[in-house]
């Protein structure tokens, strides 16, 4: 078998790619694609498939899901940035805010990886990040100079039960505030 080609279908599967698909179906389900009668038949051929090809058939009717990239840089000068709604989120994303307000809203996103790094460089600014139910996160890699953070009722990671994405962020603030807190909701209104 040395030397021989081998197609992408004939490939073994991760654990981490199961997941990457059984999101997809789950996303399928809340866009109304899928029953959940269909979602958990699927479900289980997914997670008892060994190759891409035996995935294959139970993803070719749904639209495809674009591939996140490794590394993106939002940069902010004495403006306002908001990403919010579905948005694909990288691996590792790195955050420069010079006299600015820079909101990341990832209750709709699209999470493909299970650690997200979120790297800082502000001065001057406040940051805002609003996470999704379950998501843990940690900033004690965050130096402050004149600066302060608020953490509201997002767990950290190391609390039994913790589920979900993992958000790790580091950096430097310079007289810049950071706040992490879930969607807040009140009736039929989040924000």
């Amino acid at each position: 078998m040395a030397g021989e080609l081998v197609s992408r279908n004939d490939l073994r599967m991760s654990d981490a790619d199961r997941e990457r698909v059984v999101e997809r179906l789950r996303a399928a389900v809340g866009e109304g694609r899928l029953t959940l009668d269909e979602f958990e038949q699927r479900l289980d051929a997914v997670l008892t498939a060994r190759t891409f090809g035996e995935v294959e058939p139970y993803v070719a009717d749904l639209p495809a899901v674009p591939v996140p990239k490794e590394h993106v840089q939002v940069r902010a000068t004495s403006s306002g940035v908001k990403r919010r709604g579905q948005w694909v989120v990288p691996r590792q994303l790195s955050v420069f805010n010079k006299s600015s307000s820079v909101t990341l809203d990832f209750t709709e996103a699209v999470l493909a990886h299970r650690v997200v790094h979120i790297e800082l460089d502000c001065h001057r600014g406040s940051t805002t990040l609003v996470l999704p139910p379950g998501a843990t996160v940690t900033t004690d890699e965050v130096e402050m100079v004149r600066s302060s953070v608020s953490v509201r009722k997002v767990p950290v990671a190391d609390l039994p039960g913790a589920t979900g994405v993992h958000f790790v962020v580091r950096g430097k603030q310079k007289s810049s505030s950071l706040l992490v807190r879930h969607q807040r909701r009140f009736w039929r209104w989040r924000w």
